[in-house]
Order: C-alpha cells, then structure tokens, then sequence
C-alpha cells in the first residue's frame, strides 16, 4: 500500500472514531507537505474547526497528539502551522516502502478495469505530409492512451484519415497534369511528400491563372472560380462521387502513396492505432439520425430545405446539419461516426485530440449528441491543443507557412549527433549504437519538449534547447536513467561477480534516512498520483513535469551520497534499492511519454 493511503486511512479511521462530529475525510482533506515546511503529509483544518468549533491551533494539536499516539509506527512527529496539521512518517514506513516496491518495473501502474476509452488523434489529410502540428497530435494522443492503460483502462488508438474532397482532387488534378507519369519510386521521394509537391504545384498554377484571368478583367473573386484548374478540381470531385472508374483508381493509388510515406513517419515517431477510419467511408454517416432529430423536434428544417439546430438557449447560435440539396456537412458525419464508434468498441468515453481552432466544433458536437440522446455523449471529450511555432528562419518548408514533420525529426537528429558529439561521452560505441543513441536523444528531445507544456497553452519549439542536457529536457532525463544504469553495473561487476543488493523479501536493518535519501523515496512514492492527476487532466505534461522532478532529485541525492562506496554495508544496499527504483520509475515515466530510456550515453 502507498505510504499516502496508509496516512489517509489513518486520519480517517483515528480521528473520525475519535470526533464522530466530524462525518467523513472530506472534512479533513489530507495533501502533501508544502517543501518549505517541516512535515510529509499535511491535514487541511478549516472544514473541521466550523464542526468542532474549537480554536485552529487547539484542534490541531488534539488531533497531531491523537495521531501520533494511536499510530505511533506510523507518524513520528506532529507540527501544527495556522490552520494546518503537518506529520512526519517514521523512516521505517518509508524503508518498508522502498522494500516493497524497487524491484517492480510495474509501479504505479493500476490493473486492468472493465472501463474501454477511446482516444482519436493524428486525422491527417492525404493530401501532403504530416506537419509539426500533427507532431504534437500524435504525441498528446499517443501518450493520453498509454496514461490510460497505465490507470487500468482499455484504450482504443482510432485515427480518422481525410481522405476525400477538393484538397485531395488538387493533387490529383496537378498529377494528371505536370506529373508526367513520375511516381515516387521513379523519383526516390516519400509518397506523401511526393503527392504533397503536387498539392502545392497546384497551388502556384493556380496563383498564375487566376492571375492571368484577372489581367483580362475577371473579378479577382471569379476569377479562380473560373479557372481551368479549379474547375477541373470540383469536377473531379463530382466524378469521384459518381464513382467514375478512373477518377477512383488515381485516388486509390495517390492515397496509397501517401499512406506509405504516413507508415514510415508514424514508425520513426512511435504512433500506432487500433482502428483508421476513412472519411471515404463515413461521409454518408449521420444522414439518418438528421431525420431522426428532426422526428423529436432536436433539428429544425427553413424554407430552403436545409437543416438545422438552434442552440441560442444554451449561449450558441444556429448550426447547419444537412444542406439544402440534401448533402451532409462535416458535423452531420462527426455525429454519424459517433455512433459508428460506438457500435464498434463500446467506449463509454471518447477524447478527440484537436487543435483548439475546433472549439467550438466539439462543443456543439457533444451539445448535439446529448440531445439527440446518442450512446456515450456524454463521454464526449475534446482534449484541446495549442498551436506550436518555430523560430523564425529555423527550417525549410514546403508550403511556406507549414514545417514538415520529417524535416523536423531529421534536424533532431542532426542535433542529437551534434550535442553527443560536444559531450565527448561516446568512447567505445559501435557505429550502429550511435545512430540509435542519436534517435533515442532526438525523437526523445522532440516528444518530451512537445509534452512538456499544458496542452492548452501555444508554444515555441527549439530544437537546438529540447536537447540540451542540462535543460529541461528529455536528454537531462535519460542521462539520468543511464547514470544509474552505470552504477547498478558497477555492482554487478563486484569481486564475487554478484551484486550485493538483497531481494526485495530481506528487508534491510533499519537505518536512519539522511534527508536526501528520504526526499528521494517520498519522491519515488508519488509516481501514482502523478499518474492519476496527469489522467483526470488529461495532460501528459504531469508526467513529463514528474520524470523531470525525479531525476533532478536524484541528480542531488547522487552528489552528496556515495551509492558503492555508503559510510555502510547497510546504506549501500538502501542507496541501491533507491537505484533500482529510480531507474524503473523513470523508464516507465518516459515510456508513457513514448520515450526510450537508454542504458548508457
């Protein structure tokens, strides 16, 4: 059991039998020792005192007595400051604690729950490469599922791929035009880079003609309507509807293409799903329950045919669910897919990782299925991101305006080698060990600086900083996890050829913690609660924030304390076990944020 619920079961049981006046642990809610005071856990008076009616400091001091005389294997001492009763643990139940938890490489880690979650994220365009965006998408997605696993849930990894309509046509139509039959095995180009090219190429023919149309007298807003390219665009797109044969299988091959350059992107950076939906084969969704909603009065129909529904009353305006020709509108197919999730996996919860531009998408997503009384609506979620920039300058583009997730990964890279280089650390690495250590300390860098912020908030991405190894930083992290790595084989490589640390059932002698020593292992205990707050957050930058903490914290145990030549037999075998915890809670740490721990750099 955590040392923190044996407390709390404490304060409860203890004190509640003592002050029936007092209902529950509610009114003494029990929190961490704020670092500035003496203390482990601290009890919050406030709500007591109103049902007591006793002076703070009187009460405080009542119930540190009570506790520290009732349990006194638990708590060592009491200290009472305005309002808060702060209680320092034995040393033996954290010695205890460290005996019984180093050696699991599953700490923190709840067991599996009958709950099924599922968690939609990347939903790229086929239409050109994924894009610093999408990095940050994946990234949240991802790591939001494996925090879930971690906390007993069944997660589903769906990714939605927007793979119809006029942006894919535009590639399309500018292949059939300047392509001359290249493809990107005939040019050594990733597919989805080579179909984006066309995308763009479209783009700047289109800028010409519009141009050209306008130099004639076409008004600037008719003109590219007017234009030969755009009208073979929309063409296109009709005839793709129609289900022309030809127009099918170009779109069938281009999409190929880009879906093999996606594989390869989503294998360097560690993405993988359950379940891809194709918009190709849920755009029709949802074109039944409009009826539906329209039966019980939900939606409502104007003069010109279309549908709608009116929202005013919770704050909102008017949303189209259905044209006046009959068409649907991307609300009506998110609806649709709603349902069709459901009926597919049963997940009583469903997260939509978006960008924050889809706000107010979402919200009226969830608005509309509840009141269309839909399975699941109120699991609705949608975990909002920000935007991320780079420094003016940094990369190339090929849009202009859009950083390519590959160009990014491969500067990481360069960067990796470049900072490793710096270090002079590498002394005996094989040729094939570098470049994986390169992709651990880069992709690593380039995840963690991506997690490490609230979701909610914008944030400027530096590649050359998100690897510095004495930053914030992934890099500070591993070189953590690997140090420790170094010291544990440095016991294993003894005289005897054994290693001197004790099995987990030996408890060793207890000894007095140093100060280092114990904030370390209060430290390795809140690994859990980390876990839980980063999932009811849904905000991976808690765990990112809690792996930085620890290996700073070991960091400092580790410059004052000698772990293989400890003042005693004793102590080398507690600094060991506090080794051995620490690695396997960052490993896990980092693996929840789709980082590798090296064994060595």
């Amino acid at each position: 059991m955590q040392v923190s619920q044996q407390v709390r079961q404490a304060v409860h049981q203890i004190l509640v039998a003592a002050y029936p006046q007092i209902p529950s642990l509610a009114d003494l809610p029990v929190q961490d020792t704020r670092p500035e005071f003496e203390g482990d856990f601290t009890v919050v008076l406030f709500s007591a005192a109103k049902t007591m009616k006793k002076p703070l400091d009187q009460i405080g001091e009542e119930l540190g007595r009570l506790l520290v005389e009732k349990s006194h294997s638990l708590f060592a001492s009491h200290q009472v400051i305005k309002g808060f009763l702060n209680l320092s643990v034995n040393d033996g139940v954290w010695t205890r604690f460290l005996d019984s938890q180093f050696a699991d490489p599953n700490y923190g880690r709840q067991a599996p729950a009958e709950s099924r979650v599922m968690v939609e994220y990347s939903s790229p365009n086929t239409n050109k490469p994924l894009h610093l965006g999408h990095l940050r998408n994946n990234f949240l997605g991802w790591s939001l599922s494996e925090i879930y696993k971690a906390c007993g849930h069944t997660t589903v990894k769906t990714c939605i791929a927007n793979d119809r309509g006029i942006h894919i046509c535009k590639s399309m139509v500018a292949w059939q035009r300047y392509a001359g039959g290249a493809t990107p095995t005939s040019t050594g180009m990733k597919g989805d880079h080579f179909v984006g090219d066309y995308y763009v190429r479209f783009g700047l023919e289109l800028q010409k003609e519009t141009a050209e149309l306008v130099e004639r007298g076409i008004p600037p807003d008719d003109a590219e309507k007017q234009s030969s390219l755009m009208k073979a665009a929309h063409q296109m797109l009709l005839d793709w509807e129609a289900g022309d044969p030809e127009v099918r299988a170009l779109w069938k091959k281009m999409n190929e293409w880009v879906y093999a350059g996606f594989a390869e992107t989503y294998r360097r950076i560690g993405t993988d799903f359950d379940r891809v939906y194709y918009e190709s084969e849920t755009y029709l969704l949802g074109k039944d329950l409009v009826e539906l909603g329209l039966e019980r009065s939900v939606f409502f129909q104007k003069e010109d045919g279309s549908v709608w529904i009116d929202l005013s009353a919770e704050g909102l305006d008017q949303k189209i669910v259905r044209r006046k020709d009959g068409t649907a509108v991307y609300m009506t197919q998110d609806i649709g897919l709603v349902v069709k999730k459901f009926e597919d996996y049963h997940c009583r919860q469903s997260v939509y990782v978006v960008g924050d531009e889809q706000n107010y998408h979402f919200h009226v997503l969830q608005l509309i299925c509840l009141k269309l009384g839909l399975p699941a609506a109120e699991g609705i979620h949608h975990l909002s991101y920000g935007m991320v920039e780079l420094p003016s300058g940094r990369m190339k583009t090929r849009e202009g305006n859009v950083v390519d997730a590959d160009d990014i990964l491969d500067e990481m890279l360069r960067e990796a080698e470049r900072k490793t280089s710096e270090q002079g650390k590498t002394a005996g690495f094989s040729e094939a060990e570098l470049k994986d250590l390169y992709e651990i300390i880069g992709i690593g860098g380039l995840k963690f600086f991506l997690l490490r912020v609230d979701p909610k908030k914008r944030m400027l991405f530096n590649p050359e900083e998100s690897v510095d190894l004495h930053g914030f930083t992934a890099t500070f992290i591993q070189y953590a996890h690997a140090r420790i790595k170094s010291i544990l084989r440095s016991d294993q490589t003894s005289e005897t050829g054994k290693s001197s640390e004790k099995p987990a059932d030996r408890p060793e002698e207890l000894v007095p913690l140093l100060p280092a020593e114990k904030q370390l292992i209060v430290q390795l205990e809140r690994y859990p609660e980390s876990l839980r707050q980063a999932l009811e957050d849904m905000d991976p930058s808690v765990v990112a924030n809690y792996a930085y903490a620890l290996a700073k914290n070991f960091n400092g145990f580790y410059s004052d304390h000698s772990v293989l030549q400890a003042e005693s037999a004793a102590k080398k075998q507690l600094r060991l076990k506090l080794c051995r915890f620490t690695a396997n809670t960052l490993a896990s740490a980092l693996g929840l944020l789709g980082i590798r721990a090296p064994e060595r750099m």
